[in-house]
């Protein structure tokens, strides 16, 4: 019940930030354009809360640095300025789906599926 609660006051803040539509999370992302700095108001507080609780936690073990990292954030980051959507918005998204975010969820789902079909094998 708790997650629930969590995912639905998750859900309200994305609809009442104006991150559920992909054109307000572009404009934010165009600095060099139109840009529309109004998700910073968003962004700041969740980046400083976050810092807080990281400074707070105990520190873990450092893992490195590597291609796979880097390459996993680029793609990210050029998904997110292509379209607008990141993954939690687009799972709210999903309760009212049109093509656009069923188009996303499925390049999601083959990405994901990529990613662990690329990955080495441990044994």
């Amino acid at each position: 019940m708790i997650a629930f609660v969590c995912g639905v006051v998750f859900a309200a803040g994305l609809a009442l930030s104006g991150m559920l539509r992909p054109e307000k999370v572009i404009g934010f992302l165009d600095v060099f354009g139109r840009w529309d700095p109004s998700l910073a108001f968003v962004m700041g507080p969740a980046v400083g809360i976050y810092a807080l609780a990281a400074w707070r936690r105990p520190r873990a073990p450092e893992k490195p640095l590597d291609v796979r990292l880097f390459a996993g954030a680029a793609i990210f980051g050029i998904g997110w300025g292509l379209t607008g959507i990141c993954p939690g918005p687009a799972i709210v998204n999903l309760a009212a789906p049109n093509g656009y975010f069923l188009a996303f969820a499925v390049a999601l789902v083959a990405g994901v599926a990529l990613s662990l079909a690329a990955r080495p094998r441990v044994r």
